[in-house]
């Protein structure tokens, strides 16, 4: 299920931080937002960046989470690696699907926002008129095709007419690593309201 985008938990943590209007003002701490891997260890849970860094939280009360998740991490930095974590988000996080293609694949249009990949991840920042059901999306392989093409995959779900709302999407990039550790390429294609877009990707090892 696609989860509801950060703005509106950012919203309600910011007005926690700001103070009413007779109160003196306080400066607010400084935060950093990132993409990241929720990992958990023997020693508790970590967060690592898509730069690989290892971000420690300050309380154990910050460990709870499924092993692999990709989050949006609201923190701010202690000592060293140790973070304060302010906010934290579950994104959609997936891996590469073989089957069920093209059978299985949903073409309902998106509106691209950001497409990238870093950490290992194909990272997507899109919008869609959402109302009140979840959303399907995948990320397909052709296997079918010479070269490594992948489909991303939106489906509405008979959601009824809503309002244009963003939403996150992570898709491992494991399945597509060579043994030789060579650079490998790929394309990527989204059928958007402009119709389908193709986009030209190098996975680096």
């Amino acid at each position: 299920m696609v989860r509801r985008s950060v703005n509106l938990l950012m919203a309600l943590m910011l007005s926690l931080f700001l103070p009413g209007c007779d109160e003196e003002p306080e400066r607010l701490n400084d935060y950093l937002v990132d993409l990241a891997t929720f990992i958990q260890t023997r020693d508790g849970c970590r967060y690592r960046l898509d730069n690989n860094r290892l971000l420690i939280p300050l309380r154990g009360g910050d460990c709870s989470g499924n092993n692999g998740q990709r989050v949006i991490l609201n923190y701010s930095l202690m000592n060293g690696d140790t973070i304060r974590v302010n906010a934290v988000s579950d994104i959609f996080t997936d891996g590469i699907r073989t089957a069920g293609f093209p059978e299985g694949y949903g073409a309902d249009p998106v509106k691209i926002q950001s497409v990238w990949t870093s950490g290992g991840y194909l990272n997507l920042i899109f919008e869609t008129e959402y109302h009140s059901r979840p959303h399907r999306v995948a990320l397909f392989r052709d296997t079918r095709a010479e070269s490594i093409d992948l489909w991303f995959s939106h489906s509405r779900e008979d959601d009824p007419p809503g309002y244009p709302e963003k939403m996150y999407a992570s898709f491992s990039l494991d399945a597509l690593r060579s043994e030789d550790d060579q650079p490998i390429d790929f394309r990527l294609f989204i059928h958007t309201g402009e119709g389908l877009r193709t986009f030209h990707f190098t996975l680096q090892e």
